[in-house]
């Protein structure tokens, strides 16, 4: 789409370029003669002459008073993405799929190969003697053009006539007569950083795995927006093979690499349904059943810098009637998800697990729509707390520690194993944390067999060890154990689909590896020798 103020042209996927009235909306016409999409439009500055730039490969010419075209340029063997044309309106510039740029004089025909690029060519931008070029590739090259006097470009030599038909370039490209460029070397390069082109969510949903336009393999931790691991240029595939963990955690966002960057996307209330147990994030002095919202956290470590400069509300605002003021909470200490909000400088909102701290020096942008409607976008250390267009769902949870409690339970049936002479202990479903351990259910077992129906007529010195007299329920509040479990040796065995289970595995990762049903998750116990 361009246009001069008094006029409006677009093209698209209909091959036709239409003109408008900007002031009264309304269509004055149709030009047609293009044979596939129209990719790039100029019009000049009196409002007379059109330039289109079609995937037919072909450049044409439109006098918008006569509403025909008058010249038909074919230089392109491919794709014409970018056009730019000098100040007179005299020549055009002109790149695309063919990855070269070409001087085209509008008036004799002349055309040269100004010069040629490793990628595609999607944008060209005249200023004074310089063309700037932007490709598929994240860097920006400056190339000279000769803008004043682009005469002197044709002075150098390797000029052709530009023919009529679309394939008489390509024919001639075929043929070995393929013009030799100008210029070998751009006078500037503006490097950028290389576009991701393929990513991999690894299934402990923090880690994603991506490559990049020169081949290198990266590990991202999406929590902190950060690289933690470059493998440099190794097959992607061998490398998601050799990462790949058995681990099944819910899909709590998702993401594309449309930009050349990643661009994750949360939506309530999904990107709530994921948990992970403290401990497995090495949180210092977390308690062992402490469970972390990934979403949760994530939220604050993006808007710590907003809630730090955010102004604080009065004494008598406190949430709940809190009174906590100016207290330094320690993180380790606080339930989850629930967060106090207070009116010192220095509350929990301010205090990031170190899995959710954000660089400062290569902080992401939040992009989101603001009240009128119409996307922003800010670098989360430009935030100054005055943004009223977040989304309340989101301020909600990064501030007050509030949002939808998604269904985390997972439900399963416990039996003995065949053949074991151990008894059966429960009565239906139970149900429990998708991220139980198959530790846990061991611990539970134990102590149904020793508090309620003891082998031998009394309790084992070995199932009794470290569990709490009285406790029952499967909950992650429970405290069946003194030790952590990696330690723990349980004296009981449970299996799903005959497989003996790792006690690390959670009942979701179990549920989705090993029983591979729909049906209700069926688990088996077995009493071992004590290790």
């Amino acid at each position: 789409m361009n246009d001069t103020g008094t006029l409006l042209v677009s093209g698209g996927t209909e091959k036709v370029v239409r003109v408008w009235d900007p002031r009264t909306g309304s269509k004055n016409m149709k030009l047609r003669g293009h044979t596939d999409n129209i990719r790039a439009l100029l019009i000049d500055s009196t409002g007379r002459y059109c330039l289109s730039g079609s995937s037919d490969s072909m450049i044409r010419l439109w006098d918008l008073g006569q509403q025909r075209c008058v010249h038909s340029y074919a230089v392109h063997t491919d794709s014409v993405w970018a056009l730019a044309s000098t100040p007179s309106f005299g020549h055009v510039y002109s790149g695309g799929r063919d990855q070269s740029v070409y001087l085209t004089d509008l008036s004799t025909r002349e055309s040269v190969l100004l010069c040629t690029n490793e990628h595609p060519i999607l944008q060209l931008s005249l200023q004074d003697d310089t063309i700037w070029v932007a490709t598929t590739d994240s860097s920006v090259y400056g190339w000279p053009a000769e803008g004043q006097t682009p005469q002197k470009v044709f002075q150098k030599g390797g000029s052709f006539l530009a023919g009529n038909l679309s394939f008489s370039r390509a024919r001639a490209s075929l043929e070995g007569s393929a013009p030799v460029p100008v210029y070998k070397e751009p006078s500037f390069t503006i490097p950028g950083v290389p576009a991701i082109v393929q990513h991999e969510i690894m299934n402990n949903r923090r880690h994603v795995l991506t490559k990049d336009t020169v081949g290198s393999v990266k590990l991202w931790e999406i929590t902190r927006g950060a690289v933690i691991e470059d493998f440099g240029k190794v097959s992607f595939d061998d490398k998601k093979k050799e990462l790949f963990e058995m681990v099944s955690i819910p899909a709590w966002f998702t993401m594309d690499a449309r930009l050349g960057c990643l661009s994750v996307h949360l939506d309530t209330p999904q990107c709530f349904s994921a948990e992970i147990y403290a401990v497995d994030l090495n949180v210092t002095g977390a308690q062992e059943d402490l469970k972390i919202n990934l979403a949760h956290e994530t939220l604050r470590g993006l808007l710590v810098h907003w809630s730090k400069r955010r102004p604080k509300p009065g004494p008598h605002s406190l949430s709940n009637g809190d009174s906590s003021i100016g207290k330094d909470v320690s993180l380790k200490n606080l339930p989850h998800p629930r967060s106090d909000v207070d009116d010192g400088s220095e509350n929990h909102a301010n205090n990031v697990l170190p899995s959710f701290e954000f660089s400062t020096v290569s902080p992401p942008s939040i992009i989101t729509e603001s009240s009128s409607g119409g996307p922003w976008r800010k670098r989360i250390t430009d935030l100054d707390g005055t943004e009223d267009d977040l989304p309340w769902w989101c301020v909600d949870c990064a501030e007050n520690g509030r949002f939808p409690k998604e269904n985390t339970k997972c439900g399963f049936y416990l039996h003995p194993a065949e053949g074991s002479p151990a008894p059966n202990i429960t009565q239906g479903k139970l149900s429990a944390p998708r991220i139980l351990r198959v530790l846990k259910v061991a611990n539970y077992v134990v102590e149904k067999l020793v508090l309620e129906k003891p082998l031998d007529g009394s309790p084992d010195s070995t199932f009794a060890m470290g569990l709490t007299s009285g406790t029952s329920a499967l909950d992650s509040s429970s405290r069946l154990g003194l030790k952590p479990w990696q330690k723990l040796k349980p004296s009981v065995e449970i299996l799903c689909n005959n497989q003996v289970l790792s006690p690390e595995m959670s009942l979701a990762t179990v549920r989705t590896y090993i029983w591979k049903k729909p049906e209700d998750l069926i688990l088996n116990y077995r009493v071992v020798q004590s290790r």
